[in-house]
């Protein structure tokens, strides 16, 4: 029968019963070879008993070179610590009863760090959560996800114990469909929907794409060109041999996601009963206002287009003008 924790004592009798000894003769620092005179067959028999007793894979005691009883019970320690998970909230000012969440979701090729420092600019009572894709930050030990659907679960996992009080979602570029497609999950669900939705730098989903929509398909030379031309990258990241290297297969894992996705043909999905914001850099290059403007016809409430000086990455000038703007909006559209 396997256990999930180990005590030094639980091993301390475990090899004195393959030694047929006294368990204070097995002392915590003695050489199993040299002072406790366990030869390879008795090795072998504690190896199996061991490995047996915890559920550890066969000849893992032997391959962990332990040599004295501390080290087979560090050992056997750091195999049945369960991990923990990596999770993709970063809450900057943890609350334990806020008076409302508010989502946040980052960019392609971006992170939570895209919102960094917005706390500050919000309501005490509201509690931030940033949303971070895999592979990036602290998660990026985790594959890259490149797919809408399975992003959304993701994140849907993630935030469904948090969804206990009023809410809201605002999604920047890539973010913004991840927040579209959570809410839309949310409703298919049944599950409680946002107060409010916030749109920014990302046309309302369409049947059809141009031919300038996928960048993840692009040679490098072309993508690098197509990103300083639009404002969808620092200069930083462009003109830097070793940081494109190092975060080109992100951009092209998310802008895949963003290609990729299709919006529902049949049935066409109904409007969101979810008041919606939609927000824009004036001098967006990568979005025409005709595409910001038709999110009107995906909520029965649109609550209009705000936009700001700047292009692509408008926000990272207008923290605070921004933050005042989404906080209206959800006090407005809260019932």
């Amino acid at each position: 029968m396997t256990t999930t924790n180990v005590t030094i004592e639980e091993l301390r009798a475990l090899i004195a019963g393959v030694l047929e000894t006294e368990p204070e003769e097995v002392t915590d620092d003695a050489h199993f070879a040299h002072e406790l005179d366990i030869d390879s067959l008795l090795m072998l028999e504690i190896s199996t008993r061991v490995e047996t007793a915890y559920g550890v894979p066969e000849n893992a005691v032997a391959a962990s070179g332990a040599t004295t009883l501390t080290e087979l019970h560090a050992f056997l320690a750091s195999k049945l610590t369960p991990e923990t998970p990596a999770s993709p909230l970063i809450r900057p000012r943890p609350l334990s009863e806020p008076a409302a969440r508010l989502f946040l979701l980052h960019h392609a090729g971006g992170s939570h760090l895209l919102y960094r420092g917005w706390t500050e600019h919000f309501p005490e009572d509201w509690e931030l959560c940033l949303l971070e894709a895999p592979g990036r930050g602290n998660l990026q030990a985790l594959p890259l996800i490149d797919d809408c659907d399975r992003l959304v679960d993701y994140f849907h996992t993630a935030i469904a114990p948090l969804l206990d009080r009023s809410f809201g979602f605002f999604g920047h570029s890539m973010g913004a469909l991840i927040a579209y497609q959570l809410t839309r999950r949310l409703l298919r669900e049944g599950g409680p929907l946002p107060t409010w939705l916030g749109v920014s730098g990302y046309g309302a989903p369409q049947s059809e794409t141009d031919a300038d929509s996928s960048p993840h398909r692009m040679a490098d030379d072309e993508l690098r060109g197509w990103l300083r031309n639009g404002g969808g990258s620092p200069p930083q990241l462009l003109d830097n041999d070793d940081l494109w290297r190092k975060f080109a297969p992100v951009l092209r894992s998310d802008f895949k996601l963003v290609d990729t996705w299709t919006p529902p043909r049949s049935p066409e999905p109904l409007p969101l009963p979810v008041p919606l914001t939609a927000f824009a850099g004036r001098h967006d290059k990568l979005i025409g206002e005709n595409r910001l403007l038709a999110w009107r016809a995906l909520t029965t409430n649109y609550l209009g287009l705000k936009r700001y000086d700047g292009g692509h990455f408008y926000l990272m000038d207008h923290q605070q003008p921004l933050a005042g703007a989404i906080t209206a909006a959800v006090r407005s559209a809260a019932p």
